[in-house]
């Protein structure tokens, strides 16, 4: 390992940054030298600038993607190599956006049906029924689950934070069921190696397999179910600002997209509805 990827790794430990974005930002910077056949450390901005064209050019990413090789690059740059400025000038493509197929509860309720297999079924009841991401659900321990006062702390979610989630009635009921069933002890979620998590591949996988039997071919990942929670809790007229809290959301406008999908919102008196229970009426 290279004196100066080192240096870009403790820095972004320093500041607690994730995994993912260790990385990606390390898949940056190795891009860039790669380009270039030189140390990044020795390039100058007219350098850089022809190295985000030919991103965008060249290669074709997208916008989204874009962004996130500038946000490497530029992290090393003034982070690492001491940069007072990063003035690169950089003409990034747009943001494409696309509102996304939602399911609706009983497609919900469908894909769950599908599984035969209780432990992943649990899984995506979960991941609908808190709205997690599917890097949290499989990182969730049962000392995390807090039945007397219905809630789960989701540990170090996006953001390297903490927060505590609702957990409805039936979906408790649900979970107390899964733990008598299979007794897990430390991980909820555990691979074939107690001891480690399941991986967020095979969640992904399970969620595709499940919308394959329900015969679901909406566009998405797992993360529809997130989606989905978000615009059924709505729906039932949870507070905007509940809302942000159990998705975890640091800005307030990041939720209020969601308004967008449910243009007759109406807020109303319940904190948080019970979306497990509302499924297993409609069967």
């Amino acid at each position: 390992m290279s004196p100066l990827r080192q240096k870009m790794i403790e820095a972004m430990r320093v500041r607690g940054y994730s995994p993912r974005t260790h990385r990606s930002y390390l898949s940056a910077v190795t891009a860039l030298a790669k380009f270039h056949r030189c140390s990044p450390d020795r390039l100058d901005v007219p350098a850089l600038a022809s190295f985000f064209s030919y991103l965008a050019v060249e290669r074709g990413l997208s916008g989204a993607s874009c962004r996130v090789m500038f946000n490497g690059v530029r992290f090393l740059y003034l982070q690492v190599l001491g940069w007072k400025q990063f003035d690169v000038p950089v003409a990034m493509p747009k943001l494409a956006r696309r509102i996304p197929e939602l399911l609706t509860r009983a497609e919900v309720a469908a894909l769950l049906a599908t599984l035969a297999n209780r432990r992943h079924r649990m899984l995506l009841t979960l991941c609908y029924g808190c709205g997690l991401r599917v890097s949290e659900v499989v990182s969730v321990k049962v000392r995390q689950i807090d039945g007397e006062r219905g809630l789960l702390r989701v540990e170090q979610g996006k953001g390297t934070k903490d927060r505590l989630v609702m957990i409805s009635a039936g979906l408790l009921a649900r979970l107390r069921q899964y733990w008598s069933s299979y007794r897990p002890v430390t991980w909820l979620f555990p691979s074939r190696e107690p001891e480690v998590a399941l991986s967020v591949c095979t969640a992904q996988k399970v969620y595709r397999r499940a919308c394959q039997g329900a015969g679901i071919e909406k566009v998405g990942g797992i993360h529809s179910l997130r989606h989905a929670y978000a615009t059924h809790q709505l729906e039932d007229g949870m507070p905007v600002h509940i809302l942000q809290r159990q998705l975890g959301h640091s800005d307030l406008r990041t939720t209020m997209r969601y308004l967008h999908w449910v243009p007759d919102y109406r807020q109303g008196a319940t904190g948080n509805s019970d979306l497990i229970a509302r499924l297993e009426q409609r069967r």
